[in-house]
């Protein structure tokens, strides 16, 4: 039993109350009451000081019985604005929310160079532009979470990153110094997983997803919680070796299975057997529909090995949701079925399999969605998912 004070207490009815009215959009008093366990009085006096600060508004419901119509809580979707950073190889993409996580903008910074400081000055300057967007709401910028394509530490810290070769950033405080907004910086892959609960699949409490872009990382959800290890570290299933003195690898070993099976190492094969042209999405897809037999080969490769690994992490985990978080597949017709046919151990089992809806937006949006629980203080969050309204890409001069 949870025992505390009445000020614990009512912090922990704050945080129901708030969940359960993002969760349902809409909800009469006399029904959250009932959802929740709490009484009406308790729920009336959380009401209204969460409609003092802005947080809730009010609605008559439309109905065609006679009588009063129900007045409705829901979220101040307009109380504030959380941001959403996807810090990539060579983009990074921000996303715009708002406080109930529906996204509003979306744009890439494409960039040439891993120059720290540069890109610290590109991303505090991105910053100060939406803290100003945002300035009219009651709470502004609520907050902004970055995510990075390598090792976070658990006090938030860049450990390191292989594509960039950073080694201990203090990214958080850099930012929070030059933009005076609160930061939180955490591991991409455990933000696409994060995305995965809280818009798709927030009934699911064990959790698996396996992002394939510049690299592979694992977001590990158990008991609907990330599982993050000692350190930070868990989650890089991409250095997991599958072709022991294979291929060299940023970190230091080789046969990793990055090499093998990450979007970028395939992109890479289909570029050399492509006269070297620089190979985007819309080639790809080009060659699926008219069967380029030599984009068909790599792809059967790609399959293969992208499976091996797979097979690990399911023996490992036994995961209820394995999501696999690839762009490449979201073109590939037959992917999951292909995938299935490697997958033939009687020992590996797992309840569900599919391919992420969210694509390349499933790390900022894991952000945007983090900055919400952060920042309402929230212990379960489960919101809709929208596209993105507008969507651009920005090419910055060195």
């Amino acid at each position: 039993m949870v025992t505390g004070d009445a000020s614990f207490i009512k912090k922990i009815n704050r945080s129901l109350i708030i969940s359960k009215i993002i969760e349902h959009g809409l909800i009469s008093r006399a029904d959250l009451a009932k959802i929740t366990g709490l009484n009406k009085a308790t729920i009336s006096v959380q009401a209204a000081e969460l409609l003092a600060e802005e947080l809730l508004i009010e609605t008559q419901a439309e109905h065609k019985n006679l009588g009063r119509r129900p007045i409705m809580l829901s979220i101040n979707k307009q109380a504030g604005f959380a941001l959403g950073i996807d810090l990539d190889k060579n983009t990074i993409t921000f996303t715009l929310s708002d406080i109930s996580g529906t996204p509003l903008d979306t744009h890439s910074i494409v960039m040439e160079t891993s120059d720290y400081d540069l890109i610290l000055k590109w991303l505090a300057e991105q910053i100060t532009i939406y803290k100003e967007k945002c300035s009219h709401a009651r709470y502004g910028l609520i907050g902004v979470v970055i995510g990075i394509h390598g090792i976070v530490n658990n006090d938030e810290t860049i450990y390191f990153v292989p594509y960039h070769q950073w080694h201990n950033k203090d990214l958080k405080t850099d930012l929070q110094n030059e933009t005076g907004i609160t930061i939180f910086v955490e591991n991409n892959a455990n933000l696409c997983s994060f995305a995965e609960i809280v818009y798709k699949h927030y009934q699911s409490e064990n959790l698996l997803s396996v992002s394939l872009y510049s690299g592979i990382g694992l977001g590990i959800m158990v008991n609907s919680k990330l599982l993050k290890g000692c350190d930070g570290y868990a989650g890089e299933i991409g250095h997991m070796i599958i072709v022991p003195d294979g291929l060299p690898c940023r970190c230091g070993n080789l046969g990793c299975w990055e090499q093998y099976a990450s979007e970028s190492s395939f992109v890479k094969k289909l570029s050399e057997s492509h006269n070297n042209i620089e190979v985007t999405y819309e080639h790809i897809h080009q060659w699926f529909i008219e069967q380029d037999p030599v984009t068909d080969r790599l792809m059967k490769d790609y399959i293969k090995f992208l499976s091996y690994g797979l097979n690990n992490i399911i023996n490992l985990y036994n995961p209820e949701i394995l999501v696999i978080n690839s762009e490449l597949l979201r073109l590939y017709p037959n992917a999951l079925e292909e995938i299935k046919a490697h997958l033939t151990s009687t020992v590996g089992q797992y309840r569900k399999l599919q391919i992420s809806e969210f694509g390349k937006n499933a790390c900022s949006m894991g952000a945007c969605a983090l900055a919400i629980k952060n920042f309402l203080e929230i212990k379960e969050l489960s919101l809709a998912f929208e596209e993105s309204k507008t969507q651009h890409e920005f090419i910055p001069q060195y």
